[in-house]
């Protein structure tokens, strides 16, 4: 692995940075006031990101993408975690999955998104089914030539701006020696269909403005071609095209602690007590000591798991840790900034209070902390037959 970025990476890393101190940042305390990305706001960022070449920088040139490599993208999305999230969102970074279009769900579905005419969202978790995708209830069942999907989805992150929706729903079961095993398949929904509703989800103290919607599905009727990929092969689209976004909420961590860790060591350098910058006491030095080496380690442990994946290697394990490391990291750097800051570390008028608190959903989606600790203790111990 080369430790040093192209030039191009450089450029990469730069133009993105800068997208985000003009284009975002100076927008983000309006959205925390008001919970709410104005849609003019949205749009001008989306066109912005066109503008740049940058949207759907996940998809390849085939389909319209960027063509960016795991470790480009990786170098984007680190960028855009310095950022806020109600408002990154409209970069346009469509769900990876999309590339298991087939025939005319292509026309319909994967290129609109690429092009940014539509958006897309993710639809998995449920009330009763968060970790534990298998017992998820939400359900569908075939009805002539079509199907039909009852139950209910919650959590999910930008259906209100959606104009589809990509569901999993459980499509049969089979019997195993460690019990019934849910047969799951993922299915195209169009915003407006009969028998699905969009509505408000619950008030997050997490990432204010990127809300998160309550989705139900009332005798909703799909014709055949809404089938992503195999009927039953959910996990199979799932896992071909999903598992790599735990590396891009670790990358987002890395960006955030390295704003967040900017805070802290120019308001120690600057505040003064007892004659001196507060910096310069051993409990705060070594504190900034302690965050910088946290976040490096964080940044390589990300950016090695997007090598290994362009080399065409396993990564689970090595995504999973990043994820694990990188989302820890940043509640632990988020806490010592607002530590440092003291008492106006709480007060509004600094970004530190809403780090420290957009910071503790990270542990939690996308794979909890818990079920990233199963995937490396299991990738461990499987070789050995335990």
């Amino acid at each position: 692995m080369d430790f040093g970025l192209s030039q191009e990476q450089e450029m990469i890393v730069s133009t993105v940075r800068r997208f985000v101190e003009k284009e975002i940042i100076p927008f983000e305390d309006a959205v925390e006031r008001t919970g709410k990305v104005p849609e003019d706001l949205a749009e001008t960022i989306k066109n912005r990101t066109k503008e740049l070449g940058f949207y759907a920088c996940n998809f390849p040139e085939s389909v319209g993408g960027a063509g960016l490599s795991h470790l480009d993208f990786t170098l984007v999305e680190r960028e855009l975690g310095r950022g806020s999230m109600a408002l990154t969102h409209f970069f346009g970074r469509p769900q990876n999955i999309l590339m298991a279009c087939r025939d005319e769900q292509i026309e319909r579905y994967l290129l609109p998104a690429v092009h940014g005419e539509k958006m897309d969202a993710l639809a998995m978790t449920e009330p009763d089914a968060g970790s534990d995708v298998r017992g998820m209830k939400c359900a569908a069942r075939r009805d002539g030539n079509d199907w039909v999907i009852n139950g209910t989805k919650h959590f999910i992150s930008g259906a209100e701006h959606a104009d589809f929706v990509i569901v999993f729903a459980a499509t049969g079961e089979d019997a195993t020696v460690h019990g019934p095993k849910k047969r799951i398949t993922t299915f195209l929904v169009d915003r407006g269909t009969k028998g699905f509703t969009i509505r408000d989800g619950y008030h997050s103290v997490s990432h204010r403005g990127y809300k998160n919607m309550i989705l139900e599905f009332d005798d909703c009727r799909l014709p055949e071609s809404r089938v992503l990929g195999d009927v039953d092969g959910g996990f199979a689209v799932m896992n071909e095209w999903l598992y790599a976004t735990r590396l891009t909420v670790a990358a987002m961590c890395v960006g955030r602690a390295r704003r967040c860790f900017d805070l802290a060591l120019n308001y120690a350098a600057d505040r003064k007590q007892f004659g001196q910058p507060i910096g310069k006491f051993q409990g705060v030095g070594f504190q900034l000591a302690d965050m910088i080496t946290e976040i490096d380690a964080a940044d390589w442990l990300t950016v090695s798991a997007a090598w290994r994946l362009d080399q065409g290697m396993q990564a689970n394990r090595e995504i999973s840790s990043a994820k694990l490391y990188a989302s820890e990291m940043l509640a632990r750097v988020t806490d010592i900034t607002l530590q440092i800051f003291g008492g106006m570390g709480l007060m509004s008028d600094f970004p530190v209070e809403r780090f420290w608190r957009d910071a503790r959903v990270e542990r939690i989606w996308d794979g909890t902390s818990e079920i990233q600790r199963h995937i490396i203790s299991r990738d461990l111990l499987r070789p050995l037959g335990a």
